[in-house]
Formats: C-alpha cells, sequence, structure tokens
C-alpha cells in the first residue's frame, strides 16, 4: 500500500512538472511571437560596453562637429556604465579595463567634465594603475593620434602595400580574417595621411605614468633576439622609413596602392550597410573617405553617416551604440526553437519567417572565394540585414537548421535554397576537419605576431561550437557516420576536448557554450553518447551546476580558465547546460530537474527570461556582447529539448507496457 502512494506521489509530481513546463512553453511562444517583426524576422539588441558611445563623441570633435544635446546623451550613457573604481570594463559584472577606461575619460574630458571632478579623479587612478595610455592597443592608439593625443611615430604603421601582396607570398592581405581586413584597409588610408586635428587645450598628459616626454613609447622587443614579434618590429620600424619617402611622394608603390585601398573599400560599401556592417570597419571607413577628400555631402559620406546613425538608440536623457545588427541570427535561432517547442511548421508567423530568411541568401561571390576557391554555387547567409561580401558559416548553419523545420510560400525554392546552402557550406571545411566563421583555414599564427595584431582577432580558426553545430546539421540530414567530412570533424572535436571533458566556446561564453553545442553535435548522429569521453563532459557540466540550479560563466575565463563555470546564473547559459545534459537522455536526472525548474522558477510573466550578463563572444579578451534575443530563444529550446526527452521516455514506456500485455495475453 505504501509503495503504490508513493509511486502515484511521483506521478503527480511528474504531471505537475509536466505542466508547468508546458506553461512556460506556451508563454514563450506568446512572447516571442509578440516580438516578430512584421516582415518576418526577429531582432533583439546587440548591448555592449561604452567603448562606442565614448569613440563617436571622439570622432564627432575630430570633425569638427559636435551636436551638445546628442553629446550630453552620450555622457550620460558613459557615466552609467562606471564602476565604482572609477573605471569601465568591457563586459557586465567584469573588472575596469584600459582602453574602455582611457576611452571614456577622454570623452569626458573632450565634452568638458572637469578634470577635478571626482569621477573624472577616480578614473585617472584606475587608468594610471593599469599603465595609462602605453597600455592601450594599438587601434586606441591611432584614434588618440588623430587628435594629437599620442605620436604618429609610435602608432605600429600599417601599410597601405600589405593590399598589393599577392596570394603567391605566404602571408597576404588575405590570410587576416575578414573582419580584420575590413578595418585595416580604412585604416591603412587613415596611417598614410595622418589627418591630425587637436581639439584645442585637451590632452592626455596626466595618463602617462612617466610623463608624455619622458619614455619611450614604441612598443618594447622581446628579451631573446630572434623571434616572430621582434622579427615584425624590425619589419615596423623599415616600414616608417619607407613612410618618410611616401609622405615626400616618392614611394613607388604608395600610389597604387592607396588607389587599390580605395576601390576594394568603395567596392564593399555596396550591399552592405556599411563597411562590413560593423561600427569599426564602418567608422574607419568614414574617417578614411574625409582623408581621402571626399566632401561632407559627397553621397557616399552621407551615407555612411547615416548607417552609423542607424546603430544608436537615443532616448531623452541617453543615447548608445550597438556594434551591428543580428537580424538573420536571431531569427534562425527563434525559429529553431518555435518549431521544436511544438508550433506547426505552416504556422503564419513561420511561414513569413521562412520567406524572410530565403531572402536573405546571398548568390554573390563574395571575399570567401580567395581562401575557398571550390567551383561552388554562391550561398550562405551574414549575420546582418545587408553584407553580402561577407557571409559566415556558423549563420549559415543556424539558418538550414531553421529552414529544415518550416515551410515556405514557395517550396521548391526553400528546397533549391537549402541544398545550395548546405553545398556552400560544406566547401569550409578547413584541413585539420574543423570550421572557421568566414573563411577556410585562416589560420596562420604567424600575422598574430604583427604590430598591430593586438586587437586579438588576426586570425579566424577553426573552432568546436562552429563545427559542432555543422554537424548536428549534417546528422538531422541523415548524413552517415562514415562520411569523410564527418569522420574529419569527429576527429577535430576529439582532438581539442580540454583534458576535464569541456570544450572552448569561441562565439559563446564560454566552455559551457562551447561543450553543450559539441553534445547536441555528436547526439544529432545517435551515437553512443554513453561512452568515456563524452560522460566526462557531463561530468564537467555538473560539476559547475549552481545551487540555484543554473549554470552561469563570465568572460574572464577568456583570460584565465580557471574561472570556467563560475559566475552568476543566466537563463541562456542554463539553456545551454540543460540541452547538453539532454542528449544523455535520461530526463529524470537530479542535474537536469534542477535545470528545468530554474527556467521555469526564473521566467517573468510575460514569457520573457531576466538576464544581465555578457554571453557572446566577439574578439575574446578585448571585445564582447550581450544578445538581448539569447534571454529568451534558448530556454525555449532547452524547453522542448526536454519535453521532446519525456515524449519519447513516455511513448518507451507505453511501448514496453504494451509488448508485457500481449506476453501475458499469449
Amino acid at each position: 500500500m505504501d509503495r503504490q502512494k508513493g509511486r502515484l506521489s511521483i506521478l503527480q509530481w511528474a504531471a505537475s512538472e509536466r505542466l508547468s513546463v508546458e506553461r512556460a512553453i506556451q508563454r514563450s511562444q506568446e512572447y516571442l511571437l509578440s516580438q516578430q517583426h512584421p516582415d518576418g524576422y526577429w531582432l533583439g539588441e546587440l548591448i555592449v560596453d561604452s567603448t562606442l558611445v565614448s569613440d563617436m563623441i571622439a570622432y564627432h570633435h575630430w570633425n569638427g562637429k559636435v551636436d551638445p544635446e546628442w553629446q550630453r546623451k552620450g555622457v550620460n550613457h558613459i557615466l552609467s556604465l562606471q564602476l565604482p573604481d572609477g573605471g569601465w570594463n568591457n563586459y557586465y559584472g567584469g573588472p575596469a579595463e584600459i582602453n574602455a577606461t582611457i576611452k571614456a575619460y577622454l570623452a569626458l574630458k573632450l565634452a568638458g567634465m572637469p578634470v577635478t571632478d571626482p569621477r573624472m579623479l577616480k578614473a585617472r587612478e584606475v587608468a594610471l594603475s593599469m599603465g595609462g595610455v602605453p597600455r592601450m592597443n594599438t587601434f586606441s592608439k591611432l584614434y588618440l593620434a588623430l587628435l594629437g593625443l599620442f605620436p604618429w611615430k609610435y602608432v605600429p604603421t600599417i601599410p597601405c602595400e600589405v593590399i598589393l601582396i599577392g596570394k603567391w607570398f605566404h602571408v597576404n592581405f588575405y590570410e587576416m580574417s575578414s573582419w580584420s581586413r575590413s578595418m585595416l584597409v580604412p585604416l591603412a588610408i587613415i596611417n598614410h595621411f595622418k589627418p591630425t586635428r587637436p581639439p584645442g587645450a585637451v590632452n592626455l598628459n596626466e595618463l602617462f605614468p612617466e610623463g608624455y616626454h619622458e619614455r619611450d613609447l614604441a612598443l618594447p622587443f622581446d628579451p631573446q633576439w630572434f623571434t616572430k614579434r621582434n622579427f615584425f618590429l624590425w619589419i615596423d620600424r623599415l616600414n616608417r622609413f619607407a613612410e618618410w619617402f611616401a609622405q615626400n611622394k616618392v614611394h613607388p608603390f604608395r600610389t597604387r596602392a592607396l588607389r587599390k585601398a580605395e576601390q576594394w573599400m568603395l567596392e564593399r560599401l555596396e550591399g552592405s550597410d556599411g563597411l562590413a556592417a560593423i561600427f569599426p570597419a564602418m567608422l574607419n571607413s568614414l574617417i578614411a573617405l574625409k582623408c581621402l577628400g571626399y566632401r561632407d555631402d559627397h553621397p557616399l559620406v552621407i551615407r555612411a553617416e547615416r548607417e552609423l546613425k542607424r546603430l544608436e538608440h537615443e532616448t531623452e536623457d541617453s543615447v548608445r551604440i550597438e556594434p551591428c545588427f543580428s537580424p538573420v541570427w536571431d531569427t534562425a535561432i527563434v525559429s529553431v526553437a518555435l518549431a521544436e517547442s511544438g508550433l506547426p511548421a505552416d504556422h503564419p508567423a513561420l511561414r513569413k519567417t521562412g520567406d524572410w530568411l530565403i531572402s536573405k541568401e546571398i548568390r554573390f561571390r563574395g571575399d570567401w572565394q580567395y581562401k575557398n576557391p571550390a567551383q561552388v554555387e554562391p550561398s550562405g547567409w551574414a549575420f546582418e540585414f545587408e553584407n553580402k561580401w561577407n557571409p559566415d558559416v556558423d549563420d549559415s548553419a543556424m539558418v538550414l537548421l531553421g529552414l529544415r523545420k518550416i515551410q515556405t510560400t514557395n517550396p521548391a525554392e526553400r528546397d533549391a535554397a537549402f541544398k545550395r546552402g548546405m553545398d556552400w557550406m560544406l566547401t569550409f571545411q578547413c584541413k585539420d576537419g574543423g570550421w572557421g566563421a568566414f573563411d577556410k583555414d585562416c589560420t596562420k599564427n604567424i600575422l598574430e605576431k604583427v604590430p598591430f595584431a593586438d586587437h586579438n582577432a588576426m586570425l579566424d580558426p577553426e573552432c568546436a561550437d562552429i563545427t559542432a553545430r555543422i554537424l548536428e546539421l549534417l546528422g538531422y540530414e541523415n548524413f552517415p557516420l562514415q562520411h569523410p567530412q564527418v569522420q574529419k570533424a569527429l576527429q577535430f572535436l576529439r582532438d581539442h576536448q580540454e583534458e576535464d571533458g569541456s570544450w572552448y566556446g569561441r562565439w559563446g561564453v564560454n566552455y559551457i557554450y562551447g561543450t553543450w553545442q559539441v553534445l547536441r553535435g555528436l547526439r544529432a548522429f545517435n551515437i553512443d553518447m554513453h561512452q568515456p569521453w563524452l560522460l566526462k563532459a557531463r561530468e564537467w557540466i555538473e560539476s559547475v551546476q549552481h545551487e540555484d540550479g543554473g549554470w552561469g560563466e563570465r568572460c574572464n575565463t577568456y583570460d584565465d580558465p580557471v574561472f570556467k563555470g563560475q559566475g552568476p546564473s543566466t537563463p541562456s547559459q542554463t539553456a545551454w547546460a540543460v540541452m547538453g545534459l539532454c542528449t544523455f537522455g535520461d530526463a529524470y536526472r537530479s542535474s537536469v530537474q534542477r535545470g528545468i525548474d530554474y527556467l521555469v522558477r526564473v521566467q517573468n510573466p510575460d514569457g520573457s527570461w531576466p538576464e544581465l550578463e555578457t554571453t557572446g563572444t566577439g574578439f575574446p579578451r578585448v571585445f564582447y556582447l550581450k544578445y538581448d534575443m539569447y534571454r529568451n530563444s534558448w530556454p525555449l529550446l532547452a524547453l522542448a529539448t526536454y519535453r521532446q526527452l519525456l515524449d519519447r521516455r513516455d511513448a518507451s514506456v507505453d511501448g514496453a507496457a504494451h509488448r508485457l500485455k500481449e506476453v501475458a495475453r499469449k
């Protein structure tokens, strides 16, 4: 009797839990559907640090056109992000960072804030404690040089001639990552003209620890004589010698290189929401246009300013800036979450989404062709609204995962786009079996030693998270496990597993992101998930679960892996961890149950989830993003994944009970 009561109690608990999950899914679906744009897409804000607003204030002063009202709002935004110690960080909850802090200090000083203001005094103290201006990266120093606040002779040269180096040379222009190319071409133009415009009496002398004129500001050489870094530093000194000839119009290649750089930049402004559709390249290209003599009323200048303005969110008292827009990425993830959570494939909202995604396919042979000359029909999807030169593999894989789950107005058109996208994506597999984001085999580490490579993004290496997402797609599309590309990808993942069982996450924070995606990708092939190397990954995920049932991890893991799995619980990272655990098939495992309980418990009444932490990665250790859509899309997908697991278990139990009845009847 007691056993029957206990079993009944368990069944009642399971039914109650199932009902709470169903309600959470329904609330989430309703919320996301209410956020859909009439054209069919979703777009969450990309929330970043204070540097973009700081850069724009500095630019307006360089340009000589300051809107006092806009500047007031920018100052308010910057001050709202100042830390208690006086500095500014580059991700939520992180410590003060040197570039963000000095850029903010400069913006406030340009805006007229007295250096004796307590907030400025605290910022100054923090900046000096981190080494001051000499510790800033190359791109930050170049922006200071534009205002006469840092000597050009100590800014690493970015020679225009790099664009002339052909593929025959081991280190050439297209061995750099796509985003580095887009930033460096306009910077090379700026570096040639050096259009210095000092802002009156404003200087940053107080942020040079040993005084502006009392130390060598050049980048230091390694103590060992023969190193790659030292080689490039000597090359940089030779470039400076060549720059003297260029300034005196006797450089044999400079005119040609400048013309080529201008042509390259102008071509890539077409079919794009600004150069590369990302803020740094867009701002650099605007300055470069002005350096080249384009007047303020020139259509290209007007358009460049308009595209930058579109990135702003201006309110009555504040202005903040996004680094770019993410409609394709956000829409693809939401479409997968809605479809997996039970929204019919022919639902009007999903049909509209499918049509919109199809319209965003890029049928143009962009810059990817230089590293990937495969004879494949051009396809792919970009991250942003318009960026035809730079479709990326990760977005394309996510779009294909969405398209396979939803119907469109024209099924034949969808099927053709799907096939093109799949064929295109497969050609990007790199030599060691993995996939990168934009280019193929963009991995020549020597480029990380050039003096202007301190933005930590010169390369586009293969990574576990993108590779695993592609494997997930291939598994769903019934690629055989013995397929050569699948085998190479599996070996890549095995080779890149960390000692503790986790995987590094390049495009999401961090080891939770990488580990979840690998497990989900492998599960799509129905492989035995109870192999020791995979169980080790499960053990790691469970080892970093928090007392509240959730998971969290901060960007400091990119600085030191000792911080793995540490950070306040977040809905997005909890969703990733839950989905990783669900690949092992045990819906009633304690860690899974606690994770699901966390997601249900913290959901807002309107179906959204609260999240402040930064869980997206731009350039590790340099630039991070908070995808505002993550807090709502990934939890829904996790709840849907859990419900599917329950459904499979119930079906299995019902099937076993039916078979037992048949045996008993016979």
